[in-house]
């Protein structure tokens, strides 16, 4: 009967380099490869679409699926993964795939591609649900760094294990090179504005956990063990993580539509404003009508007004959320110029000055920023 086949231990007693060794039973990294070219691609492809080469606007970041809490915790909770391959520029790109290949290649190499995968994810992933609960309704994060992170949490955890079957030299190199970068890192999170910390910590300790729950297929009984602890800790982090996520101040469905609503709106009462300041400027043609003039008032401004309030006034918008006060605004306007308007219509079907005065400087009131009022009284 054959003997069953193993993956052959690490024969570390003449302390051989550890990387040697690794790239003699492992000389392929797939996973890290793929991981690093599918960054690149996705970062070419955002340039093709409104994306800057040094700096890339939040806009842009939340069409591509950038982690931000109110969009993310309205259901779109793909964007926790999506964020992990979203980077704002060249130089936050370059900084997270060189730390990819150096680490990655490295941990791929000590757990194999499978774990190696399940390591990236669930450090990344972690990450980023605690840049949810840290970061609130406030940024919009995105980038590998939260799995970056994991992966080099994973490799301290190899090191460590590895440690009495290792050069010391190469065991400081490695174990006390990962820390540093740890190190460094965050404390740099911590002076620079616009890194999220928490994603990288997160990160980090997730990576710690998965990586001793996931040790090497020679693992003694007492690895075993420690694995199994290694992985209730990973299980009840994340579970402590999801139940704390707080509720969003505001659903980012409803801001983007009302949004929409308000950048539709401008372009509607430009049109309608324009069509105001053509009637009142054809008051002038002797042939003219005041009812003529009241009914084109009436169609072609009341209506639209009447229209777009209510319109306006059917969006349910969360005090928090940042369209809030312009949306408020623009349903006082449109309100405003809805209701000056008819009163306009009312003066000039009774020919009456004072009231048709009345109603242009009633129209004159809620003036959108940066907007002029034209309209003149039209003549007897």
């Amino acid at each position: 009967m054959p003997a069953a086949s193993t993956v052959p231990p690490l024969t570390l007693s003449s302390h051989p380099p550890l990387i040697d060794q690794l790239l003699r039973r492992t000389p392929l990294v797939p996973v890290t490869q793929i991981l690093i070219a599918a960054n690149l691609l996705i970062f070419v492809l955002m340039l093709g679409y409104g994306a800057g080469l040094l700096h890339t606007s939040n806009s842009v970041q939340l069409t591509w699926g950038a982690n931000f809490g109110p969009a993310t915790k309205d259901g779109e909770w793909w964007r926790l993964g999506s964020a992990l391959f979203l980077h704002f520029g060249l130089l936050h790109l370059a900084m997270n795939m060189l730390s990819l290949w150096d680490g990655g290649r490295l941990v791929e190499r000590m757990y194999g591609s499978g774990r190696f995968l399940l390591i990236y994810f669930c450090s990344g992933l972690s990450g980023n649900l605690l840049s949810l609960i840290a970061q609130g309704d406030q940024a919009v994060s995105g980038g590998a760094s939260g799995a970056i992170f994991g992966v080099y949490g994973a490799l301290m955890v190899f090191l460590w294990r590895e440690r009495s079957r290792l050069h010391p030299s190469e065991f400081k190199r490695l174990f006390w090179g990962a820390i540093g970068f740890s190190i460094v890192t965050i404390a740099l999170g911590l002076q620079v504005t616009g890194i999220d910390n928490a994603a990288h910590i997160g990160g980090l300790l997730a990576g710690i956990l998965a990586g001793a729950a996931l040790p090497r297929p020679e693992a003694s009984a007492s690895a075993g063990r420690s694995r199994w602890l290694a992985a209730g800790g990973l299980t009840l982090s994340l579970a402590l993580l999801i139940a704390n996520i707080p509720a969003p101040r505001y659903r980012w469905s409803e801001e983007v539509l009302a949004r929409g609503e308000i950048s539709e709106f401008l372009g509607v009462d430009a049109r309608i404003s324009a069509r105001w300041d053509a009637i009142l400027g054809s008051a002038r043609d002797k042939n003219a009508t005041f009812d003529a003039l009241a009914g084109r008032i009436e169609s072609e401004v009341s209506s639209p007004y009447a229209q777009s309030f209510e319109q306006l006034a059917k969006l349910h918008l969360s005090a928090a959320a940042p369209s809030a006060a312009a949306l408020e605004k623009l349903r006082t306007y449109a309100e405003v110029r809805r209701d000056a308007s008819r009163a306009l219509v009312q003066g000039l079907r009774a020919k009456d000055p004072e009231r048709i005065r009345e109603a242009l400087e009633l129209a004159k009131t809620p003036q959108l920023a940066g907007k002029k009022n034209s309209a003149t009284s039209p003549s007897p």
